[in-house]
């Protein structure tokens, strides 16, 4: 959805009589909660407003629109509208599946833009926030009870220099900084799903 110009163009000659590209969606009643579009760089206030309204949510894709040079998504306004946000890595134009460098992507993204996006808030996008879109925090996403034990461990000593990096931290949010930036692969120690364990790092208990 509206990643790039070119793209909104194309809509805009098949559908002259909608407002927008978001339109089509919604005219065709495809924009409601539940649903889940990627990218949306090119909205409008207006866009952005209808579908805060709608109860659909964006999955900010930064790999691809980097990659693909499609544009720079802007949180501000987004935040604005009430817009509900979620992480993507995009399968088919995203440069990694790696939660570690979309994240990183999206700070940059944010600070190319004249904006920033703290550490809490990029694992949000990359935890909560998915399963929020997909209306599917109850199950995951989060550690409340009932919920599936789906999680990751993470070691901050995982590299060198993410070592080096961690020890300065003094807060959560130092310490989630270093992580989401420098972080990758190596960092994670063990992956759970639904409580069992199904990968462990060679040496990790």
């Amino acid at each position: 959805m509206a990643e790039n110009t070119d793209e909104i163009s194309w809509a805009r000659s098949l559908f002259p009589d909608a407002r927008s590209y978001l339109d089509v969606y919604d005219r065709a009643g495809l924009l409601r909660e539940g649903a889940l579009y990627g990218h949306c760089i090119w909205l409008d206030d207006a866009d952005r407003r209808r579908m805060a309204q709608s109860g659909a949510a964006v999955a900010m894709c930064p790999t691809s629109n980097l990659f693909l040079g499609s544009g720079l998504f802007d949180v501000p306004p987004a935040d604005r509208a009430g817009m509900q946000l979620s992480l993507a890595t995009d399968v088919g134009g995203g440069t990694s599946f790696s939660m570690f460098r979309t994240m990183d992507a999206l700070y940059k993204v944010a600070r190319l833009g004249g904006s920033h996006v703290s550490a809490l808030r990029l694992f949000y996008f990359a935890t909560l926030g998915g399963a929020r879109a997909m209306r599917l925090d109850g199950t995951i996403g989060n550690f409340m009870p009932g919920t599936e034990a789906d999680f990751l461990i993470l070691d901050v000593r995982a590299t060198p220099l993410l070592a080096r990096r961690s020890a300065q931290s003094q807060t959560l949010e130092e310490l989630l900084f270093a992580l989401a930036l420098l972080g990758d692969d190596r960092s994670v120690e063990a992956t759970y799903v639904a409580g069992s364990r199904l990968h462990a790092r060679a040496g990790a208990c």
